[in-house]
């Protein structure tokens, strides 16, 4: 039987804190925010009454499986640790796109700005036309605008590194193939078209032309995942999995997690070809990596099961317009 995780509490975060902000600062309460699952994530309020966010990365507050170390060559590796959020929070800040200010890092935690005007989700919720959409998408065309002839985690490439693969599509193709793979085995409709699945994979990536520029994308960029200054500028969170790739695979991403209010973050030179080959593949990694996840402790598996299941329904319409 797993034992219970052991979050951190006020004794934990307390060195943490004076490491942060001098000895004279006391921590008086901790927070841990819901929805990480490499990270831990908690507010900390200080005794002057200011706030600040904590990210701390420990076996304990990593619901994936650990049993080896990612391998940052491969741009979809879990994007875990210091250095990665480092890395793309310094990317992001020199291409004029704010994210939460680093105050401190440490070797296995950060401290940095509590954006406290709520997500975008909310705010997209209350008003639809919220000028904050109309921000993000100036943010996301200076970042897009920001390219490598190398492609990777930021970290990585900026560090004069080389990713594995030959081109984007390439590796996206692999690890379709092994998501297939994985799926399959915890999912029987899943099995049940994974030949033909195959073959349309194969069949996208043949029709995919050759790109040598890549593109700085955020990769799981959510409305949620975009928090709000108290003047309405947007501020991205969740960055470690930042890199040059092709900026196709941030508008899947976008158009998926934006739904009805993606229509003014579209823009109309994307390739047609890489996102069709792109979608495909994103629903397919939706379907086995919830599924992957439940199967350890993760506390909220209704949650991804129903992410799962949503994308499986996407994978097998996609694959029934193809026939």
């Amino acid at each position: 039987m797993t034992s219970p995780r052991q979050h951190l509490r006020i004794p934990d975060l307390a060195p943490l804190v004076r490491q942060a902000f001098g000895p004279q600062r006391r921590l008086l309460a901790a927070e841990r925010l819901r929805g990480g699952s490499k990270k831990g994530v908690y507010r900390l309020r200080l005794d002057d009454d200011s706030t600040a966010v904590a990210y701390v990365w420990s076996p304990d507050e990593n619901y994936w499986a650990q049993d080896q170390l990612p391998d940052r060559r491969r741009p979809f590796s879990p994007a875990t640790g210091v250095d990665l959020l480092v890395a793309a929070h310094d990317r992001l800040t020199a291409a004029g796109v704010r994210c939460p200010r680093v105050l401190y890092a440490g070797a296995d935690a950060v401290v940095a700005e509590d954006v406290t005007g709520g997500t975008l989700e909310d705010a997209l919720r209350r008003d639809p036309r919220h000028p904050a959409l109309g921000r993000l998408s100036e943010a996301l065309r200076a970042m897009h605008a920001q390219e490598n002839p190398r492609y990777g985690k930021v970290a990585l490439v900026d560090g004069g590194e080389v990713s594995y693969g030959d081109s984007c599509e390439q590796v996206v193709r692999e690890g379709a193939l092994g998501e297939l793979a994985k799926g399959a085995l915890l999912e029987p409709r899943l099995a049940a078209v994974a030949q033909p699945l195959a073959e349309r994979i194969e069949e996208l990536y043949a029709a995919v032309r050759p790109r040598r520029r890549h593109a700085l994308i955020h990769g799981e960029l959510g409305a949620d995942h975009v928090l709000l200054t108290p003047d309405g500028e947007p501020v991205l969170i969740d960055i470690e999995g930042v890199m040059y790739f092709d900026v196709e695979q941030e508008h899947v991403f976008l158009e998926l997690r934006f739904g009805d209010w993606y229509d003014r973050l579209w823009r109309p030179e994307l390739d047609r070809d890489r996102l069709r080959f792109y979608r495909l593949c994103m629903h397919l990694g939706l379907v086995s990596g919830p599924l992957t996840l439940i199967q350890g402790d993760f506390p909220d598996s209704q949650f991804m099961r129903g992410i799962a299941e949503h994308n499986l329904g996407e994978v097998l319409r996609l694959l029934g317009d193809a026939s």
